[in-house]
C-alpha cells in the first residue's frame, strides 16, 4: 500500500472534541510534525473529517 505524510498546519484550539480526538487517533501531537501512515479508507476518512487543520503528502 502507499502511505502518505500527514502534517498538522492549524491549532486545535477552539476545534470541535471530535476534531481533537481524531487528531489524537493520527499521532499528531504537535504542529508541524509529521507522521507517516498507511494510505487505507480509514485514515483517508480521518483526514478528511480534518482537513481543515492538515496537509497530506504521498510518500514515495
Amino acid at each position: 500500500m502507499a502511505q502518505i505524510k500527514i502534517t498538522q498546519t492549524k491549532s486545535r484550539i477552539k476545534q470541535l472534541k471530535s476534531h481533537k480526538l481524531t487528531l489524537n487517533a493520527l499521532g499528531l501531537k504537535k504542529l508541524n510534525r509529521p507522521v507517516i501512515k498507511e494510505s487505507n479508507d480509514a485514515i483517508l476518512g480521518m483526514v478528511a473529517k480534518v482537513k481543515h487543520m492538515v496537509t497530506v503528502e504521498e510518500v514515495k
